[in-house]
């Protein structure tokens, strides 16, 4: 386990874990691409990047975390990219 992997992934997973404890400030920033069931999708990003991120940690699922990681950048983006073309 390298240090930059262990900052990086408990951040992202530290960023999860607030989806879940303080949704109210995630609502904003997910209302544009997920405007329909906000607060559900507040909970699934905070899952998917607590799961991102503790799968950068480990050497062994770091490819994979990165690979998810990048899926989900592309995910956000798009949807988010779309919901601004209206």
């Amino acid at each position: 386990m390298s240090r930059t992997s262990l900052v990086v992934g408990g951040l992202i997973a530290a960023t999860g874990a607030a989806h879940f404890a303080a949704p109210q400030v995630f609502e904003p920033i997910s209302k544009l691409p997920f405007p329909n069931n906000t607060r559900k999708w507040v909970y699934s990003n905070g899952a998917t990047e607590v799961a991102l991120g503790l799968a950068l940690i480990p050497r062994k699922t770091r490819k994979l975390g990165v690979a998810g990681l990048a899926a989900y950048g592309a995910f956000l983006g798009g949807k988010t990219a779309l919901a601004r073309r209206g």
